[in-house]
């Protein structure tokens, strides 16, 4: 039987996703299963791996099921995972406790310490990051310091790809562009630096070997066949980071190619051949070899549409059978009928602290400018003017870099909205292309298994094969004027309160 599929999972931080692609990338089938974020204290986000597992397990047996296509016919899996997590496991596998995940901040004293005690500068120049709670280096630390009992036991630390590359092979690896997580990597070599994990205090003997993102790290054992419908034997390679696969599956491989995140989160990434960071935002390898990615990195993204429909769109749900439309479309419709700057109204998405590149674990998300005139689509067109205006941020602090955009490619569930990429657009002033934007991120990974096994001969041809544009975006110049000063209230709006937005 001849193998010509390629499967595709996707770690996000809602629900995982896993997708079956022909050799083209024409999506064969697309199915989710979903997960809780649990929150027990503030501050806190943490998940349970082995709940991530149960969902993969039962998405990749729903997709062959639907796509009709043998396991047999599955040339090689790739998968891609949220950034920063921390899963602890023991010598026989089993996970020790639930991993803090992206939007965690429990660990800001540990940071402020060794900041102090390294030194701030210190650590970035090893790892082209700054040391900050969101990331995996303090959340092992955090173990530690609270569940010695966990800390005593722990024999790896695994990111969300390699936790699944796990389960699915037994295979133990930490893939290249997931490095940037720990501060003990450095960035320039793309190796771990012993010196920094003894002034941290990581045991480097808790670190995976660092793998390159396609490579072949293992095959589908026997328990992993028998849970996912895969077939033994089965290649399965290292994976990446969830952002560097969508931006990939975006078709950004050369440098000064950015992609545009709007998924759970918000952000960019700026493609680079060459060393270049900054202490405000986040560097990281790209899945391609050769390239670095720049990025910015926000909490809020998709997940503020997400967030104002769960609490305010009671009436739009109830209206979805009698128009046929979803809440969120509804909520949509409500905001094109506003004019852009929403006449005013001002958000600050800072729904869960805030990442790049402000990096505030307590900022908060804030409405500014409501009066009694102000109607419900002022809002919901407010919080998409918001993170646009977070996008533009990061991207004005990358061009300081020496990293500059020309074109956005668009990917993430918000890119579906035609309004909210056409606002990205005025916002930034840059054009914004959109590919298959539901698919990029699987896309990506499955991408990493196509050249991994040689079903491509390269990047170039696994990108021209593949991403397809659907549309484009150019800025309006009029809306820009208007933004330009809704910016500008945006930027000064968080100086003047960020005073308040500490720890209480």
């Amino acid at each position: 039987m001849s193998k010509d599929y390629l499967l595709g999972i996707d770690i996000g931080t809602s629900a995982c996703k896993v997708a079956i692609f022909d050799r083209n990338g024409q999506v064969m089938a697309s199915v989710s299963g979903d997960y809780p974020v649990y929150y027990p204290h503030e501050g806190w986000a943490q998940q349970k791996p082995d709940e991530w597992w149960s969902a993969v397990c039962g998405a990749i047996k729903e997709c062959l099921e639907k796509s009709s296509i043998s396991s047999e016919q599955i040339a090689g899996v790739g998968i891609d995972g949220q950034s920063w997590s921390a899963i602890a496991i023991d010598e026989e596998g089993h996970v020790l406790a639930d991993t803090p995940i992206w939007m965690d901040t429990r660990a800001q004293e540990i940071c402020d310490r060794l900041n102090h005690e390294i030194g701030s500068r210190k650590i970035f120049e090893i790892a082209g990051n700054s040391l900050q709670p969101s990331y995996t280096t303090a959340k092992i630390l955090w173990y530690k310091e609270n569940l010695p009992e966990v800390y005593g036991k722990i024999y790896k630390i695994l990111q969300s790809n390699s936790f699944i590359a796990y389960r699915l092979t037994g295979a133990i690896t930490q893939d290249l562009s997931q490095g940037y997580g720990l501060h003990c990597f450095n960035m320039r070599t793309g190796t771990w630096d012993e010196e920094m994990c003894e002034k941290l205090g990581i045991p480097i003997e808790f670190l995976p070997e660092i793998v390159p993102c396609d490579k072949v790290v293992g095959t589908v054992n026997e328990t992993a066949a028998r849970e996912s419908g895969l077939a033994v034997g089965t290649p399965v390679v290292a994976g990446g980071l969830d952002a560097a696969c969508g931006t990939l599956g975006a078709g950004v491989i050369h440098p000064g190619e950015t992609q545009e995140q709007g998924g759970q989160a918000g952000g960019m990434s700026i493609c680079m051949d060459t060393y270049k960071s900054d202490p405000s935002l986040i560097l990281g390898y790209h899945v391609v070899p050769g390239q670095w990615l720049l990025q910015g990195g926000t909490t809020g993204g998709g997940g503020v549409m997400r967030w104002f429909e769960r609490e305010f769109a009671d009436y739009e749900k109830s209206q979805k059978v009698e128009t046929g439309k979803s809440s969120l479309d509804q909520l949509n419709e409500i905001a094109q009928e506003i004019p852009a700057g929403s006449e005013g109204v001002v958000f600050l998405p800072y729904m869960s602290g805030e990442r790049s590149p402000i990096w505030n674990p307590y900022a908060k998300g804030v409405f500014y400018g409501l009066d009694f005139a102000k109607k419900k689509g002022h809002m919901v067109r407010a919080c998409m003017e918001g993170v646009a205006f977070s996008l533009r941020h990061n991207l004005e602090v990358a061009e300081a870099a020496g990293a500059r955009a020309e074109m956005l490619r668009a990917m993430g569930g918000s890119a579906n909205s035609l309004l909210w990429t056409q606002i990205k657009a005025d916002v930034t002033g840059k054009t914004v292309v959109v590919p298959a934007s539901d698919t990029a991120t699987t896309l990506g990974a499955a991408l990493l298994a196509g050249v991994g096994v040689g079903v491509y001969k390269d990047y170039e041809e696994a990108v021209s094969m593949t991403v397809k544009e659907t549309r484009r975006h150019e800025p309006d110049p009029l809306n820009k004027e208007v933004y330009d000063k809704a910016y500008r209230t945006y930027r000064e709006l968080y100086e003047s309160l960020k005073h308040m937005m500490v720890q209480q």
